[in-house]
């Protein structure tokens, strides 16, 4: 390289960064970047020669911060002086006077860190991981470390191998877990190609030729696999870009070693992405649109459906990923996303400020505030050894200890639940209280200094939602969202099964056609809404049946809000009440089949043409509509008492599929002789079962007592009372 074209490329790396700061803050903000580089190269702080490298060295360094990253003036200014105050060339107070307090305070972080790390080589060393990621109060001192250690990977070949292994080990433990945290991805997925290739050469060197080799091969699938989904995009008007990308060498490595294959065994090596034209309030249901046109050409894994639209990660990424089989039958991994979400999962949240509105400068500060609470939280699946890491060092701690005595260090305020989720996730999805110093403590105990405190668990708990009014630190809260968005994903599929299976009992026909209909009937916009709410017992198998078969019009099914009715007669019949008893002969009255009424049940009666008297539960999704059309045929009702009488009711068991359930089930009926067993049905598909249990009860307390009986049998999900007979 001359001497010409040396100079040549500083001046166009320079003005680059220039440009990429002009998009980011103002003229002003540009002249203290150049005042800052003016500095950084003058005599006053290099009495030796700056050379050539150590200019583009700066000027490279400075593009990641501003193009890659997202950072602006203060950033670029920080990275100018750094190497001035780290040598004592450029005191703090100096560039206080010249630059003012915030450059001052990141540039004190980022001197002392360099001190640090000048006396601690060993980066596997816990109390040196902490120090240097807790160490600065404000997250651009990371971020300007992280700059510089992805400038070395790119600049790696020329050092010796002991060197890049060590550069390589640093990078795995410390910057990709704190990349990938931050929602970095284009720098993590970089940085892990990189150390691979520095720390394991002739794997890397083996999978990549073997990646190369089946390129044109793979280039061809993928335009085959996508040829149907593009046309039918088209078609429906729908605007959008492809992308496809191979997955990096890294993570092709790691499913090697995690599955024990081959790289020949691995088939899903790549990943397509359809990137929508969509802004607004139409963003996610254009995505699951997009979503439906895919699992209409292709069959989708429901294992493998990644919803983080409806729920984005806490680093901000938002993305609809499925698992679809393709041509060949060979799983091909699809991402629909937004172009304003493709973006954010490039750059992660450098780049929410653009779609923020306000300031530049501004925005750069909301972006580092939500970057220290990412830094402060334990992003759900993140790396273990971030989890708890603070960044400013006057956050207060509480120590506590185990009963065994070992000691755990937790936020001030931390509850007894954050202390059971610090322990294992497991005690913490299973934990009913504890003890505390010897005295019984309920989850929401706030811990204190000194306390010893020991789990108590069940097997029957598991995470709720308010639970996250009890949890304060970042692992406990993530692990809590995590259950509750699995749990949400588990009940959509437990829920389409149940249905499917139920049309199939009914030899009905459930067709898109059902399900659009079925939407617009109990107002969900998404079919997967739909189906939670079935397996959430919030809308009725019967109801749907009827709606679908539309029965009599005066016990037509109806939607009803969420909250209890009870109905009190506007205009009855009769002031007089119509007593309840199998053994009245001078009143014709039925229990109407759509609820099955116990004694013990709240009911009113409804005059029927031909049929007398109908009673029904007061809850009755049917009764709110009878009273609003025909509030004159309305009757008060009440039981006189329930002697020996039974009454037929049905009650939906749903749980994981086991060859002994049936066996189960009627043992626990059979211990009860006041219990008949009238029929006995079980469907079971993927693991997964649901059933109707046919029982005659003598009143709502004694079948209150079967229902819990019915769900301590291991391996029951879920028991309740069905509003209606299967016919």
């Amino acid at each position: 390289m001359t001497e010409l074209t040396t100079h040549t490329i500083i001046q166009q790396r320079y003005r680059a960064l220039l440009k990429s700061c002009k998009n980011l803050v103002s003229a002003e903000d540009i002249r203290l970047v150049r005042k800052a580089f003016d500095t950084a190269m003058s005599s006053e702080v290099n009495p030796q020669a700056v050379t050539e490298a150590d200019i583009l060295r700066l000027l490279d360094t400075g593009l990641i911060i501003t193009s890659e990253i997202g950072l602006g003036r203060t950033s670029i200014i920080c990275l100018m002086l750094h190497r001035a105050t780290e040598s004592g060339a450029l005191t703090v107070e100096q560039v206080r006077a010249r630059f003012g307090d915030k450059v001052a305070q990141i540039l004190s972080g980022l001197r002392d860190i360099s001190r640090i790390y000048a006396t601690h080589r060993v980066v596997d060393s816990d109390n040196f991981r902490k120090l240097l990621l807790s160490f600065a109060e404000d997250v651009r001192v990371q971020l300007i470390f992280l700059a510089e250690k992805l400038y070395d990977l790119r600049h790696a070949e020329n050092l010796p191998p002991e060197q890049q292994r060590e550069l390589s080990r640093e990078t795995s433990y410390i910057y990709i877990p704190f990349a990938h945290r931050l929602g970095l991805y284009n720098i993590k997925s970089e940085m892990e190609d990189r150390a691979l290739r520095y720390g394991e050469p002739e794997v890397y060197r083996e999978i990549s030729l073997k990646l190369e080799g089946s390129r044109e091969a793979r280039e061809k699938y993928i335009n085959e696999f996508i040829a149907p989904i593009v046309e039918e995009f088209t078609n429906r008007g729908i605007k959008f870009k492809v992308k496809w990308r191979t997955k990096t060498i890294a993570s092709i490595l790691n499913k090697m070693r995690k599955k024990q294959v081959e790289f020949e065994e691995i088939y899903d090596i790549f990943a397509v992405r359809f990137i929508l034209d969509s802004t607004g309030p139409e963003e996610k249901a254009d995505c699951w649109r997009a979503y439906s046109i895919v699992a209409d050409k292709y069959t989708p894994n429901p294992q493998r459906l990644r919803d983080w639209i409806s729920v984005p990660k806490s680093n901000g990424y938002e993305s609809l990923q499925t698992t679809v089989l393709g041509p060949n039958n060979r799983w091909v991994e699809v991402q629909i996303r937004t172009e304003r979400m493709d973006e954010i999962a490039e750059k992660g949240f450098a780049a929410h400020w653009k779609y923020k509105g306000g300031t530049a400068d501004k925005a750069i500060e909301e972006w580092l505030t939500e970057l220290r609470e990412i830094l402060e939280s334990s992003e759900v699946g993140a790396v273990d050894m971030l989890d708890d890491i603070k960044i400013n060092l006057q956050d207060k701690e509480v120590h506590v200890f185990t009963p065994a005595g070992d000691l755990k260090t937790l936020p001030a305020g931390a509850t007894l639940l954050d202390f059971a989720y610090a322990i294992h996730t497991a005690v913490g999805s299973r934990c009913v209280g504890g003890k505390v110093n010897q005295r019984n403590e309920t989850l929401r105990y706030v811990l204190k200094n000194g306390d010893q405190v020991s789990i108590l668990t069940s097997n029957n708990q598991q995470p709720n939602a308010d639970w996250l009014n009890i949890a304060t630190t970042s692992k406990a809260r993530n692990k809590i969202r995590q259950f509750l968005t699995e749990d949400s994903r588990a009940q959509a599929t437990l829920g389409k099964e149940m249905l499917a299976r139920r049309f199939k009992n009914w030899k009905l026909e459930l067709t898109d056609e059902t399900i659009h209909r079925l939407q617009q009937h109990y107002k969900y916009k998404f079919a997967i809404d739909l189906y939670q709410a079935i397996a959430e017992e919030e809308i009725d198998m019967a109801e749907i049946k009827e709606f679908i078969t539309r029965p009599k019009e005066e016990e037509r099914a109806v939607v009803l809000p969420k909250e209890e009715v009870r109905v009190t007669p506007s205009r009855p019949i009769s002031e007089d009440v119509l007593l309840i008893d199998r053994n009245v002969d001078n009143v014709v009255y039925k229990f109407s089949r759509c609820c099955n009424p116990v004694f013990g049940d709240d009911i009113i009666g409804f005059v029927s043409i031909g049929e007398g008297i109908k009673i029904h539960r007061t809850q009755c999704k049917n009764v709110i509509d009878l009273q609003r059309r025909y509030p004159y045929r309305i009757v008060q009702a009440a039981w006189t008492n329930g002697g020996t009488t039974s009454y037929q009711t049905v009650l939906s068991i749903v749980g994981r599929e086991d060859a002994g359930m049936v066996t189960k089930i009627t043992e626990v009926i059979a211990k009860d002789p006041k219990i008949t067993l009238r029929g006995l049905s079980i469907n079971s598909s993927e693991g997964v079962f649901d059933g109707q249990i046919t029982v005659l009860v003598s009143d709502t307390e004694h079948l209150s007592q079967l229902i819990s009986r019915l769900k301590h049998i291991q391996g029951v999900m879920r028991v309740y009372r069905q509003d209606s007979v299967k016919e």
